[in-house]
């Protein structure tokens, strides 16, 4: 083609264009080819932003998109009848077979546990014929949410978490303590509902049928008609908490989360559709707990027999104990010791818990699934120590936990202080297994210095292996090798010893530079393999600047 008749042709071309269009800029020419290129490339950018854009607009506007996206939809509601939520859609648990799962984890508690196996079974039961009955959720019900009295450490958070874990929904705990009456310091309410969303992974259906725990609920009560005013703060938190505990819709992104706003306004731009904004509380089970310390006092007051025990008609079965005032408590007690009407009124279950005995605590020792001396046996493992226990030991063991008053809590507190130096100590001594007696149980230094005495000869071969040990550490790192003779490795066994150090320990800080000098000896003489004796270790980088100066003079003659 000539020029002038290729001069015609774009000028037809560009004569063909709207007057309101700019020609693309000539450098950038030939960056997309397609408009699904460029979406492509947009998405990736989104993506890299951690922002998931769904809906690809060109494919939006080609033939049978419509169809697809329907048929993706109708996918994922398949997916979703399969997933988490079946789980509550087949709950058929009865109130024993519950009773039976917590037995294997919580130990006591039998009337604690029988009345929240009720109450959960009352409350999952009612959600699962909901579901499969839309008319019926249109009708009145109370929800089962459950308050629980006991003091620290007698498993009120693990009984929860068990019970989740059995039914298979969202749990989150948080303590009352956190929160604030306006949100504008501290935690606002609503926060506990967001989070059992993240527990869910970001599934609000399956969240919405989650369970909340609140402990420390005790430390939100106003000030008791006893000690005068009011405390208007925990009167707030108190008349927030009970709109959720009811039925109420609360927005996923609180005024705060600008980024949570961010990415739903993004979401709305690239897909058209709105995120999910609002979750509701109506089948969110809502579990308060905590210690009441000074409740019992007030249910004495009102029986009136604070002086002289219960039953005090039938002296053989008096029980004056804090769990048996307790369990006498009702909505009045409540209410004089500092909780709103309408809060408490949210809560008909109650559970009290009785304080663990020395027979409870040894039994949690012995049997309890996933128990505290199972996690100190696996402890030990670590290090290839086998832990053995005598059941003498640990009946002595649960006498002392008792003592610190903190329930379970304690058998942690007292078996800690007894394994801290075995801990530190046993390991690289050889040591292949340690028993727990009542010996250890009663003087646990003695026992250690007596097994420490038992394995010292052993102890000392292997840190004699570390010192070579060492050696082949250090070869690996610097592909240089180091070979330790006899009275060489002695040697720097026995002053690690006497600076109370590991054998890895004291090498590794006293040949910590020494790997310069050797790289400058190797490139002078090629040498990657060098013979340490006790001299060498004894003064390691004066020897090996006087070989680097050996090395030079041969060099120069």
């Amino acid at each position: 083609m000539d020029k002038e008749n290729k001069k015609e042709v774009e000028t037809e071309a560009f004569d063909n264009t709207s007057s309101t269009e700019t020609p693309p800029k000539k450098e950038f020419a030939g960056l997309f080819k397609t408009p699904q290129e460029f979406a492509g490339q947009i998405r990736e950018a989104f993506e890299e932003m951690g922002i998931d854009v769904f809906v690809n607009p060109f494919e939006a506007m080609s033939p049978g998109f419509e169809a697809k996206a329907a048929a993706k939809e109708a996918e994922n509601k398949a997916e979703k009848s399969d997933g988490p939520l079946q789980a509550i859609r087949n709950f058929s648990f009865k109130p024993k077979e519950i009773r039976d799962y917590l037995d294997r984890f919580v130990i006591s508690q039998n009337e604690a546990k029988k009345v929240l196996a009720t109450a959960i079974c009352d409350h999952y039961n009612h959600v699962r014929r909901c579901l499969e009955n839309p008319e019926l959720a249109k009708r009145e019900f109370a929800k089962h949410n459950v308050i629980m009295l006991g003091p620290t450490g007698v498993g009120k958070t693990y009984l929860m978490r068990c019970v989740a874990k059995l039914i298979g929904v969202p749990f989150i705990k948080a303590d009352a303590t956190k929160f604030s009456e306006t949100g504008y310091v501290g935690y606002d309410v609503e926060d506990i509902v967001r989070d059992l969303v993240k527990a869910a992974d970001g599934d609000v259906e399956m969240a919405q049928y989650g369970i909340v725990y609140l402990d420390e609920i005790d430390k939100i009560a106003g000030r008791s008609s006893d000690s005068g005013g009011k405390d208007v703060s925990g009167r707030g938190v108190q008349i927030n908490l009970l709109k959720l505990m009811e039925d109420t819709d609360v927005k996923l992104i609180g005024q705060t989360d600008m980024l949570g706003q961010m990415q739903a306004m993004m979401t709305l731009q690239t897909t058209g559709k709105a995120p999910p904004s609002l979750i509701s509380t109506k089948y969110i089970l809502f579990i308060v707990s905590g210690a009441f310390g000074n409740m019992k006092d007030i249910v004495k007051r009102r029986l009136g027999n604070a002086q002289i025990g219960f039953h005090a008609a039938d002296e053989n079965k008096a029980d004056d104990s804090d769990s048996a005032v307790l369990k006498q408590v009702q909505t009045q007690d409540f209410i004089k010791f500092g909780f709103e009407p309408e809060f408490i009124g949210r809560l008909p279950v109650r559970v009290v818990l009785d304080e663990l005995s020395a027979d409870d605590l040894e039994q949690i020792l012995q049997v309890a699934e996933n128990g505290i001396l199972q996690q100190y046996a696996e402890s030990f493992a670590g290090y290839d120590i086998e832990l053995k226990c005598k059941p003498a030991a640990l009946r002595e063991v649960a006498l002392r936990a008792v003592q610190e008053k903190t329930g379970a809590r304690g058998l942690m507190t007292i078996l800690e202080r007894l394994f801290r130096d075995f801990k530190f100590e046993l390991p690289g001594t050889g040591v292949k297994q340690l028993e727990l007696n009542v010996n250890l149980v009663k003087r646990p230094a003695t026992e250690l210095k007596r097994i420490l005495r038992l394995n010292a000869e052993q102890t000392e071969k292997l840190k004699l292996q570390e010192v070579y040990e060492f050696a082949r550490r250090f070869e690996e790192q610097h592909e240089m090798k180091i070979n330790f003779s006899d009275e060489a490795a002695l040697w720097l066994k026995k002053e690690s010893g006497k600076q109370n150090k590991t054998v890895r320990g004291f090498c590794e800080e006293r040949f910590k530079d020494i790997h310069h000098g050797l790289q400058l000896l190797a490139s002078h003489n090629g040498k990657k393999e060098f013979d340490f004796d006790i001299n060498a270790v004894s003064a390691p980088s004066e020897i090996i600047a006087a070989w680097i100066r050996d090395s030079l003079k041969q060099k120069e003659s």
